[in-house]
């Protein structure tokens, strides 16, 4: 899956209007195509399985929050060396930190709100771009759907 990884606006960045703000950026200044997209809000237990990860954190309860305190938009993003390059292309998840230009420095408003996820590897966002699209909704450059 290489070329594919996966990316949510979190809400704050959802309240704030900069959805479209930061799609543009995406598509536009670091070159990814979007292969699926949808917005919707997660429930706590949507909330609590797509980070499970973190569930012995001392932060997870409050991501769990904040995560289900309004609307994601989710999607899928088409480029080679997705998951690197977006990764990059965000910048360090403290917004304070994060390279001038990048995403989360223009529109993190702190760690928690950083304003959008990025999967940190192949593997995850796979799992991530299933938790929120089925088969039918991702589709390639042709129109064509993607099978992950």
């Amino acid at each position: 899956m290489g070329n594919y990884t996966f990316t949510m606006i979190k809400p704050t960045a959802v309240e704030h209007g900069n959805v479209g703000q930061i799609l543009m950026m995406v598509n536009k200044d670091g070159g990814f195509r979007i292969a699926a997209l949808k917005m919707k809000r997660m429930s706590k237990t949507e909330a609590r399985e797509f980070y499970a990860v973190h569930k012995d954190r001392p932060f997870y309860d409050e991501l769990v929050d904040f995560m289900t305190s309004g609307p994601v938009v989710a999607a899928v993003l088409q480029k080679e060396n997705a998951v690197i390059d977006y990764r990059k292309f965000i910048g360090a998840t403290n917004p304070d930190e994060a390279e001038e230009g990048s995403i989360r420095k223009t529109f993190g408003v702190s760690i928690q709100a950083n304003c959008v996820h990025g999967s940190d590897s192949d593997e995850n966002a796979i799992r991530e771009s299933k938790f929120f699209f089925s088969t039918s909704e991702i589709f390639n450059s042709e129109g064509g759907l993607i099978d992950m």
